[in-house]
């Protein structure tokens, strides 16, 4: 089972902790994770461009010319799609790009990213996280005493916290996310993970 170190909010090692390995300690799968991140990536897609038909510009109810005669090309409307200000041929119309993969592959794409944080040394375990007000600086510091100034960060509560969560809304690069939020496509697009230590449990227990 890997073993990380505890610290609490001074940035100070207080312990350490057991991760289960099943959860933790895995084998990153490449392949999966990179689905998983795709399909959360084109189910965030609002798919609401629209392009206009031919048979939706206005105008072009006259035939522009006669048919025969000219030397031209024959044309019906001035709002076909090889006109200026014409309709567009194939172009996208409202869509949704959402689809589903199967639970499983979610499951293992999780514990894959989980287990990529924990090789890569990026978790940072807290004994707890707890701010008596909503205070931008109290949680800068917390941060800076942590070491991660210069990074990125993904901040993961066992249940909201107001204070913590507003506290630390206005720092660019870090996110606070809960246990039933949490998500692949988040715990690789941070740097450092930081976890408190009911989040860990809460975690285990979910995807045990």
């Amino acid at each position: 089972m890997p073993t990380v170190d505890l610290y609490n909010m001074e940035g100070k090692v207080v312990g350490d902790i057991e991760l289960a390995d099943g959860i933790f300690g895995i084998k990153a799968n490449e392949a999966v994770l990179h689905t998983v991140v795709l399909n959360q990536l084109a189910n965030r897609r609002q798919g609401t461009q629209s392009t206009k038909t031919k048979s939706e510009v206005r105008g072009g109810g006259k035939k522009p010319f006669r048919q025969k005669g000219t030397g031209r090309a024959r044309q019906g409307s001035i709002r076909s799609a090889q006109w200026i200000k014409g309709g567009v041929v194939l172009g996208p119309k409202p869509r949704s790009f959402r689809y589903t993969v199967p639970k499983k592959v979610r499951r293992l794409a999780m514990k894959s990213a989980l287990s990529t944080k924990v090789a890569d040394r990026d978790i940072i375990v807290l004994d707890t996280l707890a701010l008596d007000e909503i205070k931008t600086k109290k949680m800068v510091k917390v941060l800076g005493d942590l070491n991660v100034n210069a990074n990125t960060a993904l901040v993961v509560l066992r249940g909201k916290d107001e204070n913590v969560e507003r506290s630390a809304r206005n720092i660019p690069g870090v996110k606070t996310a809960l246990v039933n939020t949490l998500n692949v496509l988040d715990i690789l697009k941070y740097e450092k993970f930081i976890v408190t230590r009911d989040a860990v449990n809460g975690i285990e227990e979910v995807y045990v």
